[in-house]
């Protein structure tokens, strides 16, 4: 066993934690927020919307089913940093295939046990999320402290050009059958629909679900032009998650914005964010956020609620949003936020939390048949 290294975690208002290094060591500078999801830290450390955040887990065990090669949402991690209360040291699951620690290690992503991870949790949700910076190397805490105050943050900074691909590709895998709560209905099994996924920092699990739908997908990097996209004559474009402040990549929102009425749009979390500035709507930053498994939303026509996945730091102002053009949906019954809204005349719908649900439940896996619905009826149109 690898001896204990004692780690920091400072944050700009003055607050120190102490607890012990399982990860990489190093020092690294985030906004510190927490997520509520009980299981589910595979896919949340390797989330690209989580980019440029230190992530601290309300769960008090993590590690118990180590890491496996089926449930990653990207290539690598993109937190900048990982505190839990206590890391298991051994994992059992027939899946299995490496220790969390280990994982950590070898993406050289900082990882911390022993901190007070419910005080952190309480602080937060108190003061708000903020700059921080946790540190093996300087211990001294005044000088974390003016590092975490002189750190970026988030606020008008493009960290969608640190995620998104390089290149276009094509994605062909689904899900694995034993997952899914709906199947495409019979009268969608032989459509295939081409599909043009914008990557912000898109998650696999939202490139599974539309294939698990029949679509064909082809996905191209955040900087693609509306020109360019048009050129693949898709059926319908996906705006996809992804991190940060979405005032940050003003290109995507013109992209957006000249995409509006040529072709069905799903938007989704950061894309929606995109797609309510593009209609010339406003964002602000949440206090804390939504992060976690466990979010109510409600539907404003039905009045059903769900349980939805989420993450994310933003949020579209529902009062900013004409109401002759656009149709709020869905709301937040935690703080009432808006979480989803539809184009009254356009062939375009968007939500704020994750349909893909990976962490999470599977309430708004149709979505994406909805999507689906909207290509076909727009393709006969």
């Amino acid at each position: 066993m690898r001896s204990k290294q004692k780690a920091i975690l400072a944050l700009e208002d003055g607050t120190v934690f102490e607890g012990w290094s399982f990860g990489f060591s190093g020092e690294k500078t985030g906004e510190v927020i927490f997520n509520t999801s009980m299981t589910g830290y595979q896919e949340i450390l390797t989330d690209p919307s989580y980019k440029g955040q230190i992530v601290t887990m309300t769960y008090p065990l993590i590690g118990n089913y180590g890491i496996n090669q089926e449930d990653i949402e990207s290539q690598a991690p993109k937190v900048e940093g990982f505190i839990v209360k206590e890391n298991s040291s051994i994992f059992s699951n027939w899946r299995g295939d490496q220790l969390l620690s280990d994982y950590l290690i070898h993406h050289r992503i900082m990882g911390v046990e022993g901190m007070d991870t419910r005080a952190i949790t309480k602080h937060i949700r108190s003061a708000g999320a903020m700059k921080a910076i946790l540190s093996t190397e300087d211990l001294r805490q005044d000088r974390l402290i003016e590092k975490a105050k002189a750190s970026p943050g988030l606020i008008g900074r493009d960290l969608v050009k640190e995620v998104s691909c390089d290149k276009t590709y094509h994605w062909t895998r689904g899900s694995d059958s034993q997952f899914l709560n709906d199947a495409p209905p019979p009268s969608l099994n032989d459509l295939r629909f081409k599909v043009v996924a914008l990557d912000y920092g898109i998650k696999y699990n939202i490139l599974r679900s539309l294939c698990d739908w029949n679509g064909e997908v082809t996905v191209l990097p955040a900087s693609s032009s509306a020109e360019s996209i048009l050129s693949y004559h898709p059926d319908g474009i996906l705006l996809s998650n992804g991190p940060g402040d979405p005032e940050g990549i003003p290109y995507a929102i013109e992209t957006v914005r000249q995409l509006i009425g040529k072709k069905p749009i799903f938007g989704i979390c950061l894309g929606h964010q995109l797609l309510g500035l593009a209609l010339g709507g406003k964002t602000f930053k949440l206090k804390f956020g939504h992060r976690g498994a466990n979010q109510p939303v409600k539907d404003l026509k039905t009045g059903k609620v769900m349980i939805t996945s989420q993450n994310h730091g933003f949020s579209v102002d529902p009062y900013s949003l004409d109401p002759e053009e656009v149709e709020l949906t869905q709301v937040n019954l935690n703080d009432q936020t808006l979480e989803g809204m539809r184009h009254k005349r356009l062939p375009i719908f968007s939500v704020q939390y994750h349909p893909e649900a990976s962490p999470g439940p599977h309430d708004a896996q149709n979505l994406f048949g909805e999507f689906i619905k909207m290509m076909e009826l727009h393709s006969h149109a």
